[in-house]
Order: C-alpha cells, then sequence, then structure tokens
C-alpha cells in the first residue's frame, strides 16, 4: 500500500471520501484601518472580483484578479490581510477580546495575530510568540503593515510560556501541525505516521504548559490545518480529561468533531468542536476549551 493509499484509507475510515480540492485565495479586511474607505469599490476599480466567505464577517475568497493580490497599495497600507478562509475561524470564537490580555502562542507569520489585534480594535494587549527568530521577522512586518498598536513579540517556545509569568484571559494555539495536502502538493509523500505521533506530542505539551496560564475560567481555542485525529479529537480528549478543561460550544461551518476514532471512544463533548474536510477550504480542525476552577 503506498503512503497516499494508507492516508485516504485513514480518511475513509473517518466518514470522509477523498477528493483533490485546490486551494481558494483568501483575504481579510482590517476594520481597524479601513474606516470610512470602501475596500470592495477600490479591488472592483482594480479589475478585482471579490466573493464574500458567507461564514466570516470580513473574509473574501479571490475570484479574478489582474494583479498580485499581495501587490496593492492598499494591501501595504494594512487595509486587508491575505488569509485562508479556514485559519480566519479560529480568532472570532472568542467571546468579548477588546481590553483582555491575548496569547497567541504559536503567532509567526501573523495573520492571526492581525486578526486578534483588529478584533480588539487595538485594545488590550496581545503576546505573540514563536520559537523561531528570524520568523519574527515575517510577524513583525505583518503587525507593522498593518499598524498594529497593542502587540509584544517574543522569541520563545510555547512550551516555556510561563517564563513570562502573566495569566492570560484567552490564548490561541493554533499549533504546529503535520498540515494537509490541499496546501502541499508532495504532502502524502513525505508524511508518516510516526510524524503525525510526533506533533501531537509536542501539541499535548504546549496545551500543558498554555493551561497553566490561562485565567480560571478563561478560553483557549486550539486550532490545526490537519485532518488526523491524534492532532485533534484524541488531543482535546486527552486534555479534557488530564488538564481540567472542557470543551465549549461553538457556531462555525464544518462537521461535529469525531466522538469515536478508529474504534476508540473519545469524550462525547467532542461533538461540541469543528473538523473541516476539504473542500472550499482547505482541511481545518478548531475547539474552544474553558478553564475550569480547580485547574493547573
Amino acid at each position: 500500500m503506498s503512503n497516499k493509499e494508507f492516508f485516504i484509507n485513514r480518511y475513509a475510515q473517518l466518514g470522509w471520501e477523498f477528493e483533490a480540492v485546490e486551494s481558494r485565495k483568501a483575504i481579510r479586511k482590517n476594520i481597524m484601518n479601513i474606516k470610512g474607505k470602501n475596500l470592495e469599490q477600490r479591488f472592483n476599480s482594480m479589475g478585482f472580483h471579490l466573493q464574500r466567505i458567507p461564514f466570516l464577517e470580513t473574509g473574501y475568497w479571490i475570484e479574478k484578479s489582474k494583479i498580485s493580490i499581495g501587490a496593492t497599495t492598499e494591501y501595504l497600507l494594512g487595509f486587508y490581510s491575505i488569509q485562508e478562509a479556514a485559519a480566519q475561524i479560529p480568532a472570532t470564537l472568542f467571546t468579548e477580546l477588546k481590553g483582555k490580555t491575548i496569547l497567541d502562542a504559536c503567532a509567526a507569520p501573523g495573520g492571526k495575530t492581525v486578526q486578534l489585534a483588529d478584533l480588539m480594535n487595538n485594545t488590550g494587549t496581545v503576546i505573540a510568540l514563536d520559537v523561531r527568530r528570524q520568523r519574527l521577522f515575517a510577524l513583525s512586518n505583518h503587525l507593522e503593515r498593518c499598524r498594529v498598536a497593542n502587540t509584544v513579540v517574543y522569541n520563545l517556545d510555547a512550551r516555556c510560556i510561563s517564563k513570562l509569568g502573566i495569566q492570560f484571559d484567552k490564548i490561541l494555539l493554533d499549533v504546529p501541525c503535520s498540515g494537509n495536502f490541499v496546501t502541499d502538493q508532495k504532502w502524502f509523500e513525505k508524511r508518516t505516521l510516526q510524524d503525525i505521533q510526533r506533533n501531537a506530542k509536542l501539541q499535548r505539551e504546549i496545551l500543558s504548559e498554555a493551561t497553566k496560564c490561562v485565567s480560571i475560567d478563561g478560553e483557549l481555542v486550539y486550532s490545526t490545518c490537519s485532518l488526523e485525529p491524534e492532532e485533534n479529537e484524541i488531543n482535546m480528549d486527552w486534555a479534557t480529561k488530564n488538564l481540567n478543561l472542557e470543551i465549549e460550544e461553538i457556531e462555525c461551518p464544518g462537521q461535529r468533531g469525531l466522538s469515536s476514532v478508529f474504534g476508540i471512544k473519545l469524550d462525547n463533548s467532542l461533538e461540541r468542536s469543528r473538523r473541516l474536510w476539504p473542500s472550499e477550504t482547505q482541511g481545518f480542525f478548531v475547539c474552544k476549551l474553558r478553564k475550569r476552577a480547580g485547574g493547573h
């Protein structure tokens, strides 16, 4: 059995029949920077055709463009960010963000960091971390281009969050993951089950550390662009059993998370999470957790 056949067979066991999908280009308006400006009208005048993404308030698919979407004056002025549609979902799942202290634990290249700042209207504080120093340049440039004023950037491994000595109201965990075939043409050739298990372990380590640093009753949003249950539902099941976290119901596209994986029964609360199989978006998983009293 080839590597591709192995993974396709896994997806069939999880209830999804494989189909080739092409990623659609998408953007997100930065509301804090475009007040009084009609971005849609500007796009039309440049020959761009936009389609509103129905499940996002500020997201658009790029249906047609005469020039590169990253080569416009509007882009350089921070009027919008280039951000895949599914990747725009996690930051929208928090309750009130304005004035809060937020952690973006695996932040580079910064799309979700800018989105958090936009949702906060540049109030409160965002702490943005990334373990790789060279990735911080892209993150800092993104923040500067979009005129983000409430964010502090640290070169820090997300497994060391407690070194900051800060308790956060909300934590975004868009954790390192195995990715999926939609955004990587060679994914099936290079990915192994050992990779997935190694990534799942890293994700649990980040989850465990983040739980120590979120306030009681604080919210964590966990997301990956992986389709593999070891990195998604199985990790969330582990979190509810070991970290005193509970899964919250969310409103967003996708199928309900799996409560049974390869014959293993998981907690029924996993159905409150969402699994987006590749279709109009790349593959994605998202789950919102709340820290119960008495947690770490």
